[in-house]
Formats: C-alpha cells, sequence, structure tokens
C-alpha cells in the first residue's frame, strides 16, 4: 500500500510538471485521479520519468470521464511538445547561411529548425488556452468565448535560446513548417504554404522567424536531418 501511494503521488508530481494547463483545467482533485489511472495503464518504461506522459493525450481522447472537455487532448499535445521542447538539445543560429535562399535552387534547400521544433492544428483555441494559463494572455475571459465559439487555432512550440515558447500562427505557416519538420525543401514549404493562402509572403514570415530564433539557417536538404523528436 506504500509503495502504491508513493507511486501514485510521484505519477501526479510528474504529469502536473509536464502538463500544468490540464491540470488547471481539469482540477485538483480530477488531475490526480487521472493521474493513477494514467500510471496503471501506462506505467513508466523508462527511469527517467521526465520523459513519461508522451501518450496522456490519446488516453485523455479516449476516457468517458473527459468526454465533457473535448478540447483537453489537444492541449495536452500542445503542452508534452511544449515540454520537450524546453528540454531538447540547443540549436546555434547560423544567419549567414541565409544567404542561400537568395543563390541555390530552393528545391535542395532546407531550413534548420531549432530541436523539438513543433506544429499542431485543432479545432480548438489549444495555443491561446495555454498561454492563458502560463503567461496570463490573452484573458481568461476571452479564452472562455473562443472555446465556446469552437474557435480552431494552429500552435507552433520551439525553444529560443533557454526558453521554450508557443504561439498562434496561421494555416499557411503550419503547413510549411510542418513540411520543414518532415523534411522537405524550401520550395517544398512554399508551396505547402501557398495552397493553404495563395498570399503567403516567404520574405516577410522568414525575417519574423529568424527575429523570434524559429529559423536557425539554412543549407543544403542532405545536410539536414528532421528532428525526429520534432515530427508529429
Amino acid at each position: 500500500a506504500a509503495y502504491q501511494a508513493n507511486g501514485h503521488a510521484l505519477a501526479e508530481r510528474c504529469l502536473r510538471a509536464a502538463y500544468p494547463v490540464v491540470a488547471a483545467l481539469v482540477g485538483e482533485e480530477s488531475f490526480a485521479s487521472l493521474a493513477r489511472d494514467f500510471w496503471h495503464h501506462h506505467p513508466p518504461v523508462r527511469g527517467d520519468l521526465a520523459h513519461w506522459g508522451d501518450t496522456l493525450a490519446g488516453f485523455v481522447a479516449d476516457s468517458p470521464q473527459l468526454a465533457d472537455v473535448p478540447y483537453l487532448a489537444d492541449v495536452a499535445r500542445v503542452e508534452w511538445d511544449f515540454h520537450c521542447a524546453a528540454d531538447a538539445p540547443d540549436g546555434t543560429a547560423d544567419p549567414a547561411s541565409l544567404a542561400l535562399l537568395s543563390s541555390a535552387d530552393p528545391a535542395q534547400l532546407g531550413l534548420r529548425l531549432p530541436p523539438g521544433t513543433a506544429v499542431l492544428c485543432s479545432e480548438w483555441p489549444v495555443a491561446s488556452l495555454v498561454t492563458a494559463h502560463l503567461h496570463g494572455h490573452p484573458t481568461m475571459d476571452t479564452v472562455a468565448q473562443q472555446v465556446q465559439a469552437r474557435q480552431g487555432e494552429c500552435a507552433t512550440v520551439w525553444r529560443q535560446g533557454l526558453r521554450p515558447r508557443i504561439a498562434v500562427c496561421t494555416h499557411a505557416t503550419a503547413a510549411l513548417l510542418q513540411t520543414v519538420i518532415d523534411g522537405g525543401s524550401v520550395l517544398a514549404g512554399l508551396q505547402a504554404a501557398l495552397a493553404t493562402d495563395g498570399g503567403f509572403d516567404l520574405g516577410a514570415w522568414l525575417q519574423a522567424a529568424v527575429q523570434d530564433g524559429l529559423v536557425l539557417g539554412a543549407g543544403p536538404l542532405e545536410d539536414l536531418k528532421p528532428d525526429a523528436a520534432a515530427s508529429q
């Protein structure tokens, strides 16, 4: 009984560290129960419990008890991406390499993103839900209105320096980033973005992405291997 109680308490602490917004959304008692059930159905398979909890989103989606919180699974997905970005290896910016974009074939070039970068498009305002709880912006009232209107969002998660970041992005940007994450070229990413939004401006997006630390550089595709941790 003592071992079981300690296991349950450990499960709750570990999951709460990775999923603070999920914990806030379901409440203290419900999250403790969720952590216990998840511990029994998906016990850790590695010694480092910081890597435990990656399947929580699917567990939440399949839970009849949480059916009245339909956005919770996508919030969990974004939070896990955020958790992984915080623990991802450092990325080194190489702004000089971006000059290749004006001189080389874009079909043979790729963009280098910070390790752990991820994108998620949801039918719910997932990025706003997370940032409202973590940073107080937007306000809870605004997020409640977005949820009531079922206002979908695409979320980008990446690491800028030592700080994991999450932001709302357009569907065009999400299409471009997912193509790049999957190992596609700059040209393929641009085509994916334009298929979603014919007015997408690659130059304007790239300038902002470099300033935000989302794009670290560019290079030949064969030199840029997809980051398996960033794929979805």
